[in-house]
């Protein structure tokens, strides 16, 4: 599976569970870390917890479990390394404050739509 459609699945796996904002960044020219991170957010840690065991029973299930996760008990922010994506899935005030958007603006940012 090439890491686009892992994007894919993973941006799937998040809408299911009603993420917010889903932004997708191609860093894959910039940085050896991986090919794209996606960014979301979620209204609560209930909601972002759920959206976090939906990406990894989803990509899990494809045979790509993740490297790792860190912030899953706080929920303010997850990130999920699956080696060739990073996906982070903010609560909205985190969001706001790291900015990932900002921070990676030499990545080039994709329509999601455009990886379907």
């Amino acid at each position: 599976m090439t890491s686009k459609e892992l994007a894919k699945l993973a941006i799937e796996a998040l809408e299911d569970k009603k993420a917010e904002d889903i932004q997708v960044i191609d860093i894959s020219e910039i940085s050896t870390i991986a090919d794209y991170f996606i960014i979301a957010n979620g209204s609560n840690k209930n909601q972002i917890q759920t959206m976090t065991d939906n990406v990894s029973e989803v990509l899990g299930k494809a045979g790509y479990p993740e490297k790792h996760i860190e912030g899953y008990q706080n929920a303010n922010w997850i990130l999920m390394d699956f080696n060739d994506i990073i996906v982070h899935i903010f609560d909205k005030e985190n969001r706001i404050f790291y900015d990932l958007e900002r921070i990676w603006r030499d990545g080039v940012m994709i329509d999601k739509e455009s990886l379907f």
